[in-house]
C-alpha cells in the first residue's frame, strides 16, 4: 500500500489519460493520492477528481511562483476568499497546498514579501478549517521555517520535495513536519536529499510523486506517472536497508495521520 502525498491528477498531462494512469498506479501498489493545486483553477479541478474517485484526495491552494494573480486581503476580491468558498464544497479538501516560498526564480524584495503575504493568508486559512498544509519551498528554507515557527499551523503538514539540509531536516521535524522524497532521491548527485531521509525519524517520513514532475531513475526526464512512485519507495528501502513491506506500512500511516484520513490498509 503507497499513498502519494503530493501529485498533480489535476495537469492536463495526466489529466488526458486519468483512468488508465490511476489503473496502472493500483495495479503497483499505489492506492491514495493526494491531488494538488497550484491555483484556484487547479485547485477546482482537484476537488472535481477527488469528488469522482474514492481513493483520490485533494489541497487547495495557490503556490508563491502565481504570485502575479494573487490578490491579498488589501485588494479588492482577496483570493483567499475565493480559496475559502472552495472549502465549503467538499470533503475531500484534506490540506491547504502547495503553498509557501520560491525564490529560485524571484529574487525582488517586493515580489518575496508578496510571496511571505501569500503564505501568511493561507496558514491563517489552514488554522481556521484545522487543515494541515503542503509547503513549497524553494531556495528559501530559512525564511519558510521562521514563517512556520512564527505562524504555527495547528495541524503541521509536510515539506514537499524537502530539499534542505539534514540539519534544517531536522529543525522541521521538531516543529512536527513530515518530509515527503520523490524522484529525486533517486537521482545519483542527490546526496543531500539521502543524507536527509537517513537522518530522520521513519514516523515523518512519506512518499511523493509530484507527478508530472521529476520521475524517479530509470525513467528521469520522461512524464512522470502514477505508478512510479513504486520506484521511489523500493529505492529508499534498499537505501535506509529496510524491509519493503515495512516501509510501505510506514510510510502509508504516516500520510493517512498527516491529512487524517481512513487508514485503507
Amino acid at each position: 500500500m503507497i499513498f502519494d502525498t503530493h501529485i498533480h491528477l489535476n495537469d492536463k498531462k495526466i489529466f488526458s489519460n486519468l483512468d488508465q494512469y490511476l489503473k496502472e498506479a493500483s495495479d503497483m501498489r499505489v492506492t491514495c493520492f493526494m491531488c494538488v493545486g497550484w491555483d484556484v483553477e487547479s485547485s477546482k479541478k482537484a476537488i472535481e477528481i477527488a469528488e469522482k474517485y474514492e481513493n483520490v484526495y485533494c489541497a487547495i491552494g495557490v503556490i508563491p511562483t502565481e504570485h502575479k494573480q494573487y490578490k491579498t486581503k488589501e485588494e479588492n476580491c482577496p483570493t483567499i476568499n475565493e480559496l475559502e468558498n472552495l472549502l465549503k464544497v467538499s470533503r475531500k479538501i484534506k490540506a491547504i497546498g502547495e503553498i509557501g516560498l520560491d525564490y529560485y526564480w524571484e529574487k525582488e524584495l517586493e515580489i518575496k514579501e508578496k510571496q511571505k503575504e501569500m503564505f501568511k493568508e493561507q496558514i491563517e486559512l489552514a488554522n481556521k478549517y484545522n487543515l494541515p498544509v503542503s509547503i513549497h519551498c524553494r531556495d528559501a528554507v530559512q525564511d519558510t521555517f521562521d514563517i512556520l515557527k512564527i505562524n504555527k499551523v495547528d495541524n503541521t503538514g509536510v515539506m514537499h520535495c524537502f530539499s534542505g539540509s539534514k540539519e534544517m531536516a531536522k529543525e522541521f521535524v521538531k516543529l512536527g513536519y513530515y518530509l515527503a522524497f520523490g524522484g529525486v532521491l533517486t537521482f545519483k548527485n542527490a546526496i543531500t536529499t539521502k543524507e536527509v531521509i537517513a537522518s530522520i525519524p521513519l514516523e515523518r517520513v512519506v512518499f511523493e510523486t509530484d507527478a508530472p514532475y521529476l520521475a524517479p531513475v530509470p525513467f528521469r526526464g520522461k512524464l512522470n506517472e502514477p505508478k512510479f512512485i513504486f520506484h521511489t519507495v523500493k529505492y529508499a528501502s534498499d537505501l535506509l536497508n529496510l524491509d519493503f513491506e515495512s516501509l510501505q506500512k510506514t510510510s502509508f500511516h504516516n500520510s493517512c495521520k498527516l491529512f487524517h484520513v481512513k487508514n485503507y490498509e
